[in-house]
């Protein structure tokens, strides 16, 4: 899997003032020029957003 799965990463969240999925992450323009360019370009900042994972951490 790789970083460009917005879906998935815990900085992509529904703003209700927008009623849009909205990224939490301010790209810098050389950021958002290869996000927008190369589609195998890996985003920095993604993190998986997995509720269970400290459940997991845990047990």
């Amino acid at each position: 899997m790789t970083g460009n799965n917005c879906d998935t990463c815990v900085n992509y969240i529904y703003d209700e003032d927008c009623e849009c999925y909205i990224c939490l992450v301010n790209l810098d323009e050389d950021e958002m020029y290869r996000f927008l360019a190369d589609s195998r370009w890996e985003c920095p900042y993604y993190r998986l957003d997995d509720e269970y994972g400290v459940v997991r951490h845990q047990i």
